[in-house]
C-alpha cells in the first residue's frame, strides 16, 4: 500500500495542500481499472480508501483536513467507510449506531457490518445517530484505532475480496471528540451518500479492471487450446461470445467514464449516472468474467487460472456501494420525477 501510495495512489482526487493527487474523477476510473487487471481485491480495498480521504477533504474544516489527510494520503494511516449495520443494509437512513452529545465529546454506541479493512485499518469514517429518525438525524465522525470502546468482531471468511480484512465494528460508550464531526450535525447521510456517488464510479472502474483481464485471458486460452484437432479461436461460436465480451466491456467503459466527468464536473445529473454505470457496469462485467471462466473450461474452476480469482473478486462488486437492486431504485426515481 504505501508503494502505491508513493505514486500518489493514497488520495488520487484530494488536494494538493494536504498530500494529495488533485487528480479528476475521469483520471481515478482509469487508475483504478488499470491496478484492477493485477488484483481487484486490492485495487477496491484502495478505492475505499480514497473515498473515505475526499469525504475528510471535502467536509472536515481545515483543522481536520490538516489533522488527517497528510497521513491517509501517504497510507502511513489507512482507512474504512463505516454506513451499513447489522439491521440496516440498503435502508441506510434506518441506521441505529447512536451518538449522544456529552460536553465535548459524542459517546457512540452500535456497530457496522462488513466494514472493509476493519480491524487493520487506523481511521473510521462513522456514520451515526445524532438526532431523531430518518436521514436528518444522521451526522458523520471521524474515529481512530485505539478509542476506547472501539472493538472488532472476527475476520469474516469470504468468497473473495481475501486481499484485504472485513470485520464487524462495534462502539461499546466509545468517547469521540466534537472536534472529529465531519460537517455540521444532520449532515452526515447527505456526507455518506457524496461518497458513495464516487465510491459507485470507483468500484465499477474496478469491475471494468477484472473483465479486461478476464478477456485477454480468455483470448490467450482460445488460442493454445485446442479441442478436435484445432485451436478453439477457429470455433465461430466462441470467436463471437469473445466479440459480445469485448463489446460489452467497452460499453461499460464509456458508461463509467461518462460518469466519472459528470461528477467531475458537477453536473445535475451526476448521481443518477453514477448509478447507473455501477448497475451497468458491475453487472456486465461480472458476466464477461463468468463468461471467460466458461470458456476455460475445467480448468477455469482450477485455481492455478487466474480468471477464477476474477469471477470470485468481482462478485461482491454488484453488492456493495449500493445493491443493484438500490441502483435501479434511484433510476427508477429519477425518471419518475422528471
Amino acid at each position: 500500500m504505501r508503494k502505491a501510495a508513493q505514486l500518489g495512489f493514497g488520495g488520487i482526487y484530494v488536494k494538493p495542500d494536504v498530500g494529495g493527487s488533485g487528480l479528476s474523477r475521469l483520471d481515478t476510473s482509469i487508475i483504478f481499472e488499470a491496478l484492477s487487471t493485477g488484483c481487484t481485491s486490492t485495487t477496491a480495498y484502495l478505492s475505499i480508501h480514497n473515498m473515505c480521504v475526499w469525504m475528510i477533504d471535502t467536509f472536515g474544516n481545515e483543522e481536520q483536513r490538516h489533522r488527517f489527510c497528510p497521513s491517509l494520503c501517504s497510507m502511513e494511516k489507512l482507512a474504512s467507510y463505516c454506513l451499513t449495520e447489522p439491521g440496516s443494509g440498503s435502508d441506510a437512513a434506518s441506521l441505529l449506531t447512536s451518538a449522544k452529545r456529552k460536553g465535548n465529546t459524542y459517546v457512540l454506541n452500535g456497530s457496522k457490518a462488513f466494514i472493509s479493512g476493519g480491524g487493520d485499518t487506523d481511521v473510521y469514517v462513522v456514520m451515526c445517530r445524532t438526532g431523531g429518525p430518518g436521514p436528518k438525524g444522521i451526522s458523520c465522525v471521524v474515529l481512530e484505532k485505539g478509542t476506547p470502546g472501539l472493538s472488532f468482531g472476527k475476520k469474516e471468511k469470504k468468497v473473495g475480496w481475501n486481499s484485504q480484512p472485513t470485520r464487524a465494528v462495534i462502539f461499546e460508550d466509545c468517547v469521540v471528540p466534537v472536534g472529529n464531526l465531519l460537517g455540521a450535525e444532520g449532515q452526515g447521510f447527505s456526507i455518506a451518500m457524496k461518497g458513495l456517488n464516487g465510491g459507485r464510479i470507483n468500484i465499477a472502474s474496478c469491475s471494468l479492471g477484472a473483465a479486461h483481464a478476464s478477456v485477454l485471458l480468455a483470448q490467450e486460452h482460445l488460442t493454445v487450446r485446442k479441442q478436435f484437432g484445432e485451436p478453439l479461436a477457429n470455433n465461430q461460436y466462441l470467436q463471437f461470445r469473445l466479440a459480445e465480451m469485448a463489446t460489452r466491456l467497452v460499453a461499460a467503459r464509456l458508461m463509467v467514464r461518462n460518469a466519472a466527468q459528470a461528477l467531475q464536473e458537477g453536473r445535475e445529473d451526476a448521481a443518477v449516472l453514477c448509478s447507473m454505470a455501477k448497475l451497468f457496469a458491475t453487472d456486465e462485467c461480472f458476466a464477461i468474467c463468468n463468461q471467460a471462466l466458461q470458456m476455460h473450461g475445467g480448468y477455469g474452476y482450477l485455481k492455478d487460472y487466474a480468471v477464477q480469482q476474477f469471477v470470485r473478486d468481482i462478485r461482491v462488486h454488484q453488492i456493495l456501494e449500493g445493491t443493484n437492486e438500490v441502483m435501479r431504485m434511484i433510476v427508477a426515481r429519477n425518471l419518475l420525477q422528471e
